[in-house]
């Protein structure tokens, strides 16, 4: 299993718990139980879970209406996506 491979896995693994974290959210919220922190929520989003936290929010339509959400998450998403952008260029520039 080469680098790009075993980094997919793992950001496919972390991206599957972090979806998961908002539906668990948006279910205690439902509840009335005691809740997820926003920001252990978006902290989530900050370290490569962007896309199942996009996920998350619109399948269980959950922090939508939340300015912070609604433009944070797609943001980290972006900031995501251009993190494994350069370090994939790096590792193909090493392999030349």
């Amino acid at each position: 299993m080469n680098w790009i491979e075993f980094a997919a896995t793992i950001l496919a693994t972390w991206n599957i718990a972090v979806f998961a974290i908002y539906g668990l959210d948006k279910r205690k919220a439902k509840r009335g139980a005691q809740r997820i922190s926003e920001k252990t929520l978006l902290f989530t989003a900050a370290i490569m879970g962007g896309v199942g936290a996009l996920l998350g929010m619109y399948s269980f339509r959950h922090k939508t209406k939340h300015l912070k959400f609604k433009i944070g998450v797609p943001l980290l998403l972006v900031v995501n996506i251009a993190i494994m952008v350069v370090m994939t260029y790096t590792w193909l520039i090493r392999q030349v």
